[in-house]
């Protein structure tokens, strides 16, 4: 009769490696987040306000990467770019890769958001002598992000457990980790349901704060409000 049973002790042996890969995917994460939304915004007001030029390179960009594979990005980065002369390091190709995918969705999520602002506040903004730019920073992105933080926020989510995938390139992140743990130990359930537990956490622990920012940027009256949807 087959004698099957589980060991984690190997697993928790190693645990000081997951938690270097954790706090890597963390990084990358947060990183991708920052950067990612500096690219949707300057993105968002480029198809919503800036030149005909600026809209047509944006619209390239964002059809380009919505319409092909997050590991394909990542391998053309990484493997692509050495034949321009860009040679980057596992992780500098993750966290670009990263950057640019989130970016173009972001792009749109960011757009539908200014889109759903009143025109009657733009031309407030103007009858207050508030040129292009103050009106796009100081009175259509707030409110705008307010309408947009359930999707953005779900789209960073995404980014977080989506950053697995840069294992594929040997950038040393939580899965990447795990790989190598399990190719020593050969505990592949036990390794990998570590490893799903300690994602589970880390996303937990994102929605938990995305609730705090929301309700201490766009709550009312002192009381905690979930994020729908989230």
């Amino acid at each position: 009769m087959y004698d099957q049973y589980f060991d984690f002790s190997s697993v928790f042996a190693a645990f000081d490696q997951l938690m270097v890969g954790s706090a890597l995917t963390l990084q990358l994460t947060v990183q991708a987040v920052i950067l990612g939304m500096i690219v949707a915004i300057v993105g968002a007001w480029a198809k919503t306000s800036g030149p005909s030029w600026a809209k047509a390179v944006v619209n390239v960009y964002v059809e380009v990467i919505r319409n092909t594979p997050f590991l394909l990005q990542l391998y053309f980065f990484f493997f692509g770019l050495p034949a321009l002369g860009f040679r980057l390091t596992p992780n500098q190709a993750a966290l670009l890769t990263m950057v640019i995918n989130l970016g173009a969705y972001a792009t749109e999520i960011v757009r539908a958001g200014i889109e759903a602002i009143s025109h009657g506040q733009t031309e407030a903004g103007k009858a207050l002598g508030f040129r292009p730019l103050q009106i796009f920073r100081l009175i259509i992105l707030p409110p705008a992000l307010r309408i947009i933080y359930q999707p953005l926020a779900g789209q960073f989510t995404m980014v977080l457990l989506g950053s697995s995938v840069v294992s594929a390139i040997s950038a040393n992140e939580l899965t990447s980790v795990a790989n190598s743990i399990q190719a020593a130990n050969f505990k592949t359930f036990e390794t990998y349901l570590v490893v799903t537990f300690i994602y589970l956490i880390m996303v937990l622990v994102f929605r938990a704060l995305f609730n705090v920012i929301y309700l201490r940027s766009f709550g009312s009256n002192g009381q905690w409000q979930r994020v729908p949807g989230l």
